[in-house]
């Protein structure tokens, strides 16, 4: 029986993503196969230490001298003093990732009073540092005051210095300064990293501005202190993402399917008390976090 065209598809994307996600702590490791949480929770931050991930910091690479990353009283703690990434061990695919976090006192650098910064990057393939020598090439779920839940392409090349392929495809509307936002039952818009690179969430303030403690006049999100909660559901490629239970933006078609995550230090103080990924359809209903930790 000759394969047919949807498999060698699938068979094509698996070497793709296979091939070009070589890079994680060293170049010489064999790519492993995505995990699919199939029956179990699994628990990225297990509330002790990194175990399972590793740093990137655009300065000093694997090395965290400044421990922008630490564990305190259960809590994981990324300062933002430099600009990086908590990167998983492993890929992972068809999953439904819990975050729940909120934002510390302190900023940094050229953002020292500019919006709180950071986001959930999902399917990172390729080098380490890929986009500007600081994150991989990722589909971001964006966290920062005013925006939480906007689609951005973090684009890079591969260890040739080719482009690596991003793209997905959301249904779409303009917001008054012309940008595009997730509107539910809009025509499909594709997105890829040679065109347009972002969609913003369905309620973005078309008057944000840069600046901290920026607070829209329908964001879901709390406050600078209280703890928020992200989902994230990942089902091939469908990106369904929620903010404190709220559905603000929804992608389709995305390529790639699959990869590592990586949790942002982007100048900002963020603490994070939850990072799990459920087997799809077994994870809790996103929600408004309980405010105590």
């Amino acid at each position: 029986m000759q394969p047919t065209l949807q498999t060698k598809t699938l068979l094509l994307t698996a070497f793709l993503i296979g091939t070009i996600s070589l890079n994680a702590r060293s170049a010489d490791e064999k790519p492993q196969a995505p995990i699919r949480p199939e029956d179990r929770v699994i628990k990225i931050f297990n509330g002790k230490n990194l175990d399972g991930c590793y740093t990137w910091l655009k300065s000093t690479k694997f090395d965290d001298p400044k421990h922008v990353f630490s564990v305190s009283d259960g809590i994981l703690i990324i300062s933002g003093d430099g600009l990086g990434a908590l990167v998983t061990d492993k890929q992972y695919r068809d999953y439904h990732a819990i975050l729940e976090f909120k934002w510390g006192e302190r900023t940094w650098d050229s953002r020292v009073k500019a919006a709180r910064d950071s986001g959930l990057l999902v399917h990172g393939i390729g080098p380490n540092g890929a986009y500007n020598g600081t994150w991989m090439t990722s589909i971001e779920t964006q966290i920062i005051e005013g925006g939480m839940g906007d689609f951005i392409l973090v684009s890079g090349n591969d260890q040739n210095g080719k482009p690596i392929p991003l793209s997905l495809t959301c249904e779409t509307d303009r917001d008054p300064n012309g940008q595009a936002i997730w509107r539910r039952g809009n025509p499909r818009e594709r997105i890829d990293n040679f065109n347009r690179q972002r969609v913003n969430w369905y309620g973005r303030d078309p008057t944000w501005k840069d600046e901290i403690n920026f607070r829209g006049k329908i964001d879901p999100d709390y406050p600078a202190g209280q703890w928020n909660r992200m989902d994230v559901i990942c089902d091939g490629g469908h990106i369904q993402v929620y903010m404190n239970g709220v559905m603000v933006n929804e992608a389709f078609d995305s390529y790639p399917t699959a990869g590592r995550l990586q949790l942002q230090s982007e100048l900002a103080e963020i603490h994070v008390r939850k990072w799990e990924l459920w087997p799809l359809g077994k994870g809790p209903q996103p929600a408004v976090p309980l405010s105590s930790p």
